[in-house]
C-alpha cells in the first residue's frame, strides 16, 4: 500500500494534462485522498477559482512554488543596502 503524499486541506497546484483543456489549471485544495489500484494516488480537491470539485491523479498535483504566489509589496522586506 502506497502512501497519500498530499493531505486534507493542503493547498496545491494542479497542472492537468497537456491537451486537457476542460480542466482549469491553477490553486486547488486537498478534499479527501481517494483509493487507488494504481501507484498515481488519487485525491478529490477543490478549485480555490471557481469552488468545483474533481478527481486527479498524484502526478497532475504539485506544491505551490514561492515563484506562482503573487507579490504582496506590503510583506515584502526591504533589500539591504
Amino acid at each position: 500500500m502506497s502512501l497519500h503524499r498530499f493531505n486534507v486541506g493542503q493547498k496545491v497546484t494542479f497542472q492537468p494534462d497537456r491537451g486537457d483543456l476542460r480542466q482549469l489549471r491553477g490553486s486547488y485544495t486537498v478534499v479527501r485522498p481517494l483509493p487507488s489500484e494504481t501507484r498515481d494516488q488519487q485525491y478529490r480537491v477543490k478549485s480555490d477559482q471557481d469552488g468545483h470539485e474533481r478527481v486527479v491523479r498524484e502526478s497532475q498535483l504539485a506544491e505551490p512554488s514561492a515563484a506562482s504566489t503573487p507579490w504582496d509589496p506590503w510583506s515584502a522586506k526591504p533589500k539591504p543596502s
